[in-house]
């Protein structure tokens, strides 16, 4: 058994412990034990992305207890795509968060390890009742960072997105539990064949259990109607824990894309491809309503915090196309969003600091200490986001779109695409005139220049965009390969003794 599947699950655990319980460490301790235990994640995830290339499903039975009973971890290609970019940006984060920011509270570094633990345990279970226990631990974690620092905002978004997420959970829980009733199982590749071999009258109950795991997952993820949590609690939070969130809503896609690729997808029977034409809609509406709230925006937090509703949309519109090739694109726009948008809102803590009593408002007030440096960084996130080259997200778009249909109601992701890139063009433009172009002659008096660690961490981020274009070939390769393989549902059914015919 390779014991290599379960150390980003165990790393985070036992750190996030040790700085619970040892809180009273200096500040400096506690720093290097934090950035030690996440850095640390990025070589064991590089190899799990290695060792899942060769398209072999790989079990991790908690107890040596073989699935269906046991506990499982899954490791495949998406997983493991999404386990290294977790640690990623969450390296970039804490380094940020390591600048000052981890003092505004206590324990922010246990918290932290605990968000990781959650989110790596999300994409690596195999079975959707410890979905739901990593999905609590993520989220209990995230209330504490959300609010983390106090300050009256951030409390009242804290408040609005516990509220809808206890509400979520709840949801999920009698989702779980219709599950169980009717299959006797909760380890994702049994229901998937007890869901294909259900009886005709089971059906009804197995599809609005579905739907309520969709409503959940829709929470998380922020589709429309249920992302008007997101904006409030992503603006209000701390630029590192605002940077980590950006690959929270990722989690809610991953539900989405797992549970109804695997257990509702095309092998399901009468219940195959469930929600897929809803899908659709919510992922164009999706990114109707982003677009409009990005314009829409006066404050650069909320701003970014739009972006990702709208990078939200983009996903699950890829994810609904139903292909091979939109998901693979899918993916690659999922990298490119995620690394973009936490590479942003580390950006825009550094330009907040530098307006003085302007803050983030998008008006043109206050110079800045450093505009060209933070205006080019600026520039060229926002040529990314609108999708323009030469950067990944000009990439990302181009592959979603050729992998549209030519027939069908999804050739309206062209015009929402492309008007939606316009829309997004003219609020950056409009953000980075008002930001780095206009204002006074001089800077705010007790404006410092930009911390260089600070500095790297953006840098780390953004640069990821560079990356993914100068690596496109075998990072494409990859991806269509994870998409693939997702759409090949023998292998995972496999998994279980029997479960193959």
């Amino acid at each position: 058994m390779n014991h290599l599947l379960i150390l980003p699950i165990l790393l985070p655990m036992l750190m996030g412990a040790v700085l619970l319980v040892a809180h009273r460490m200096g500040k400096p301790a506690q720093r290097v034990l934090s950035l030690l235990a996440t850095w640390a994640l990025v070589p064991v995830a590089v190899a799990l992305l290695l060792l899942a290339g060769d398209d072999q499903l790989r079990v991790y039975a908690l107890g040596n207890w073989q699935p269906p009973f046991g506990i499982i971890l899954l490791l495949d290609r998406l997983s493991a795509v999404l386990l290294l970019l977790t640690v990623l940006l969450g390296g970039f984060a804490v380094l940020y968060a390591c600048r000052g920011d981890d003092e505004r509270g206590p324990n922010f570094h246990a918290l932290f390890q605990f968000q990781l633990l959650g989110i790596n345990g999300a994409f690596l279970t195999g079975d959707l009742f410890n979905l739901f226990v990593f999905f609590e631990i993520l989220l209990i974690s995230s209330y504490a960072l959300l609010v983390h620092g106090n300050g009256a905002a951030r409390v009242r978004a804290g408040m609005h997105y516990v509220v809808l997420n206890l509400l979520g959970s709840s949801f999920f829980l009698i989702g779980v539990g219709v599950l169980y009733g009717l299959t006797g199982t909760l380890n994702m590749a049994d229901l998937a064949a007890k869901v294909a071999a259900a009886d005709p009258e089971q059906a009804p109950l197995l599809a609005a259990a579905g739907y309520l795991l969709l409503v959940v997952f829709a929470l998380k993820a922020a589709i429309l109607p249920l992302y008007f949590w997101l904006p409030r609690a992503y603006a209000s939070a701390s630029a590192p824990v605002a940077a980590l969130f950006a690959i929270m809503t990722k989690v809610g896609l991953y539900a989405i894309l797992r549970v109804f690729t695997l257990i509702f997808g095309s092998a399901a029977g009468a219940l195959a491809n469930l929600a897929h034409e809803l899908l659709w809609w919510l992922a164009a509406l999706t990114i109707a309503a982003g677009v409009i709230g990005v314009l829409a925006a006066r404050q650069l937090q909320v701003l970014l915090a739009y972006l990702v509703v709208v990078s939200v949309g983009t996903l699950l519109a890829g994810m609904a196309l139903g292909s091979a090739a939109g998901l693979g694109a899918a993916l690659f726009y999922l990298l490119h969003s995620t690394l973009v948008a936490g590479g942003l809102f580390l950006l825009a803590d550094l330009v907040v600091r530098q307006r003085g009593s302007a803050g983030g408002e998008l008006l043109q007030q206050q110079a800045l200490r450093q505009p060209l440096l933070l205006g080019g960084l600026f520039f060229a996130a926002a040529i990314s986001v609108a999708g323009l080259p030469p950067f990944s997200g000009f990439l990302g778009k181009v592959m979603l779109l050729r992998a549209v249909p030519l027939d069908g109601q999804a050739l309206l992701l062209w015009p929402l695409l492309l008007i939606g890139g316009l829309g997004l063009l003219i609020a950056l433009s409009r953000a980075g005139s008002a930001l780095f172009w206009a204002g006074s002659t001089q800077p705010a008096s007790t404006a410092d220049k930009a911390d260089p660690i600070r500095l790297l961490a953006v840098c780390g981020l953004l640069l990821g965009s560079v990356v993914l274009v100068l690596a496109a070939q075998p990072i494409t390769a990859y991806l269509q390969a994870t998409a693939d393989q997702l759409l090949n549902l023998q292998p995972y059914l496999a998994i279980i003794p029997g479960g193959e015919a």
